[in-house]
């Protein structure tokens, strides 16, 4: 399935880039996402927790992100298995990050492939819609980490943990809301 999201930061794009640059923060950033090791190849281990609605799974596996610092673009690749509900997932993200005359523009297209269990949620649209609202939430941590007044403060700020079932109802009602022309939640 293809999701593609964008959203402003009120940053130079600079500064969004570098703050891209540094996997560790953007992680602290990503709900449900733990980074485990940085690897000698340059590869990242993690795991991202994803609860939807009854149903909670846990990819663990290996990301390798590939940035140009000149057009301010990357490719992201990453797979990863749920080892205790037997889905697996694979992603291609592409971002860029451009001057919106304010600040920042940060477009992001994915091509995101699950099989097994979680497979069920791609098909009926509610992956494009919990994927707004953890961007939202994403967002909100990657401008508290900019706007903070230090490198500790910084640090304190991380996303926070998932609420696998409001998140679920209220992806739903927008979905809903969506497919009856009632207009669109972020």
């Amino acid at each position: 399935m293809k999701i593609s999201q964008q959203f402003n930061v009120a940053s130079d794009p600079s500064v969004v880039w570098s703050f891209f640059q540094d996997v560790p923060s953007v992680a602290q950033c990503l709900p449900g996402a733990e980074l485990l090791d940085v690897n000698e190849d340059g590869t990242y281990d993690g795991k991202l927790s994803v609860k939807l609605g009854p149903m909670t799974a846990t990819f663990e596996g290996t990301a390798t992100v590939m940035p140009d610092p000149d057009t301010m673009t990357a490719k992201i690749e990453g797979k990863g298995v749920d080892k205790r509900g037997g889905s697996r997932g694979q992603v291609k993200l592409d971002y860029k990050i451009s001057s919106d005359g304010a600040g920042s523009l940060v477009e992001i297209d994915a091509d995101v492939t699950l099989s097994g269990p979680a497979a069920q949620f791609g098909r009926t649209g509610l992956i494009s819609e919990i994927s707004k609202r953890l961007i939202g939430e994403f967002v909100d941590c990657l401008e508290g980490k900019l706007a903070a007044g230090s490198v500790e403060a910084a640090q304190e700020i991380k996303a926070d943990d998932v609420n696998g079932l409001s998140l679920f109802f209220a992806s739903l009602w927008s979905w809903f809301k969506n497919l009856f022309g009632g207009g669109s939640d972020r």
